[in-house]
């Protein structure tokens, strides 16, 4: 520790002392360089911290979908939540990258495939990627640090799908699925608000991607549970609800802890830049919109229930966080508050809704993800606020700023949701009439960890597991 002590004393010092050397000579160039140099430097460093946040937020859904599935699925589930982010990995280099920071016109990049701007990694002052990748111009991060950032996000919007088709679905056909939305689905939505495209130019706002993650996610994993159908059992027939426990409430919880964590490198991480101001208070409006979504989803469903029900809790907690993705830097603490209380009850009247509709989703994904992803998107136009970011988004309805924001936020939402969910019904009907996309009954009786995997996640226990 007393060394410590003295490595932390001296960087102090050397602090003081370049400070006091920069007040002097502020204005020569060799400062200013060096200056620049340091400011991209911490820029970097925070970016990469922010996308190993979010990278680890592929624990949290491991753990909160193997938990809410049943014994006999763990193995598949996991595997799933696993083998994601490789494929991921893989399209988004090969194809999504390009499709969606491209330079191109309003609905897709054309150039830049593979990468091709990244052999130059050094740090970007200005138009580095000018005529490749002009939309990320205005972040100075090295090359690489830019794609590890959108890479996780892209895993991310791919994983949203495995929960809500779990226990039913085809290994071989998730796969297949999961590098159409990687490399098609997700990227060319994404250009046409992130990449320069026309939702962008039209004055449409979402900072983290509450549609571009979690609402392109969800419609895409609705068409694929419409298709399947639901699971054997889940409704009787006389159109009542079965419930079908998850086996795992532990790993559940912890799972929405690890993804409330990992919410920190996804919203303030969107600065892509050491924005001190911002971080904090983003991180803030994140955690306090999570917080009273959390409260809210627990008392409406002790309402509606007659029980704090856990899985509703922790489902709430999640529903603030993507509500808030899109309007994190736009809107004041209070305002994130009001958008965490209403992300919470609407997700539970969602689950109910869900269910109602026979639409069988066994982690909550849909009412998550799609319906919070969309009224996050929403939220901008009813609260954004010039104060909080000016010359951004400009004031939302409650701030006086009348529909116009709203209704471009509304168009886009609506855009993104034509597209996701016609493009993922084409491509989980072409799986459909081609591999097949549901298992066998046997298997989906017996469990598909030994009927897809020939294994089980817990062979000791598995006869009081099953069921």
């Amino acid at each position: 520790m007393r060394r410590w002590s003295w490595i932390v004393g001296l960087l102090l010092a050397s602090g003081t002392v370049m400070a006091a050397e920069a007040d002097t000579v502020a204005d020569t160039p060799q400062v200013a360089e060096l200056l620049s140099r340091a400011k991209i430097a911490l820029d970097t460093v925070w970016v990469l911290l922010a996308a190993f946040l979010v990278f680890f937020m592929n624990l949290g859904f491991a753990m909160v979908e193997s938990g809410l599935c049943r014994a006999k699925n763990a193995v598949n589930i996991l595997a799933k939540n696993f083998i994601v982010f490789a494929i991921a990995s893989l399209a988004f280099w090969v194809l999504g990258w390009g499709l969606m920071f491209g330079d191109g016109n309003g609905f897709v990049g054309l150039k830049g495939l593979f990468c091709a701007a990244g052999a130059d990694n050094s740090p970007a002052i200005g138009d580095r990627y000018e005529g490749v990748y002009s939309a990320l111009n205005w972040t100075g991060v090295p090359f690489y640090a830019k794609f590890l950032f959108q890479l996780v996000f892209a895993g991310t919007a791919a994983t949203i799908v495995s929960g809500a088709v779990a226990e039913r679905v085809k290994f071989i056909s998730f796969i297949l699925f999961s590098f159409v939305i990687v490399g098609l689905i997700y990227p060319i939505t994404g250009h046409w608000v992130w990449g320069g495209g026309w939702l962008q130019k039209l004055g449409m706002w979402d900072f983290a991607g509450s549609t571009v993650v979690h609402s392109v996610g969800g419609w895409a994993a609705l068409a694929g549970v419409l298709l399947l159908g639901p699971r054997l059992g889940k409704y009787r027939e006389d159109g009542a609800v079965r419930p079908i426990f998850g086996h795992n409430m532990s790993t559940t919880a912890l799972g929405v802890l690890v993804l409330w964590f990992g919410w920190f490198g996804f919203n303030p991480g969107s600065t892509m830049a050491a924005n001190v101001a911002d971080i904090a208070r983003i991180a803030v409006t994140t955690n306090m919109a999570a917080a009273m979504a959390t409260l809210t989803a627990t008392a409406t469903a002790w309402r509606l229930l007659g029980k704090p029900d856990l899985s509703m809790i922790l489902n709430g907690c999640l529903a603030g966080l993507v509500a808030i993705t899109a309007p994190c830097a736009y809107v004041s603490v209070p305002a994130a508050v009001v958008i965490g209380a209403l992300a919470g009850v609407l997700v539970v009247l969602a689950v109910l809704m869900f269910d109602r509709l026979r639409i069988d989703d066994p982690v909550g994904a849909l009412s998550v993800h799609l319906v919070n992803g969309v009224f996050g998107t929403l939220a901008v136009g009813l609260f954004a606020c010039d104060a909080v970011m000016p010359e951004t988004t400009g004031n939302g309805l409650f701030y006086g700023g009348g529909w116009t924001l709203l209704g471009k936020q509304a168009l886009g939402a609506a855009s993104v949701a034509l597209f996701a969910f016609g493009v993922s019904w084409l491509a989980w009907s072409a799986i459909q009439h081609t591999l097949g996309i549901r298992v066998r009954r046997e298997e989906e009786l017996g469990g598909l960890d030994v009927g897809e995997h020939g294994m089980e996640a817990y062979p000791d226990f598995q006869g009081f597991l099953t069921k």
